[in-house]
């Protein structure tokens, strides 16, 4: 996937998870956040980040800051993004269906896939934090990734082919752990999960400040 009309900015600080000040042009602006995660750890003061200005000219923030430059690379944090890059490398699978937004039991899940007689639900999982070399999921506790684990767990006796897939959201990373320390339930539910016979999926990706694509 490739934003448009990407510009990069000098972070300044974060007063609610929904916006950010900048230095853009050596002035403050404040732009939107794409990401209700904490990334505390990634955006720090002074830090390059990268802005897509918003098609609205008449949005009361200009910008969606997208991405962060930091000692390990560039992090994508767009939480949007994770879905659109597994739905285009899903369209260059074997599938005959890729069918996003799919309501399942109490749940909206992410993909349903069909592939000959076989039924595949497909969840999606952005990881951007990463300590020594690994990715961990996720930044703040999710009951909703636990309610969707466990619904995916519930699936395998219905006859689907179910998966979790972490979108590794910036280069030289390939595995993604649970954040046992942010939310032991979530560590549960994963092995539950994989014990149920759901696959776990970690999709690394090649980042630019414009876009990312699943390798």
């Amino acid at each position: 996937m490739k934003y448009s009309n990407i510009v990069n900015a000098k972070f300044i600080s974060r007063p609610n998870r929904f916006i950010a000040h900048v230095e853009r042009d050596g002035k403050d602006v404040t732009v939107h956040v794409k990401n209700t995660g904490r990334c505390k750890e990634l955006l720090l003061p002074g830090r390059t980040v990268y802005l897509e200005k918003a098609s609205n000219p008449e949005r009361k923030t200009p910008y969606d800051l997208v991405a962060v430059d930091t000692p390990i690379g560039i992090i994508n944090i767009d939480s949007q993004a994770p879905n659109a890059v597994v739905k285009e490398w899903l369209l260059k699978q074997d599938y005959t269906v890729v069918q996003p937004e799919y309501k399942y039991g109490d749940s909206r899940i992410d993909f349903y896939m069909e592939k000959g007689e076989d039924k595949y639900l497909l969840e999606v999982k952005g990881c951007t934090l990463i300590k020594d070399g690994i990715g961990y999921f996720p930044d703040a506790p999710t009951e909703r990734g636990v309610k969707h684990l466990r619904e995916l767990a519930k699936a395998v006796d219905k006859g689907f082919k179910t998966m979790v897939a972490f979108v590794i959201q910036v280069e030289g990373v390939t595995e993604v752990r649970p954040n046992v320390e942010t939310h032991p339930e979530f560590g549960v539910a994963l092995q539950e999960a994989k014990d149920a016979g759901v696959e776990v999926l970690c999709l690394a990706c090649n980042v630019w400040e414009d876009g990312l694509e699943i390798i």
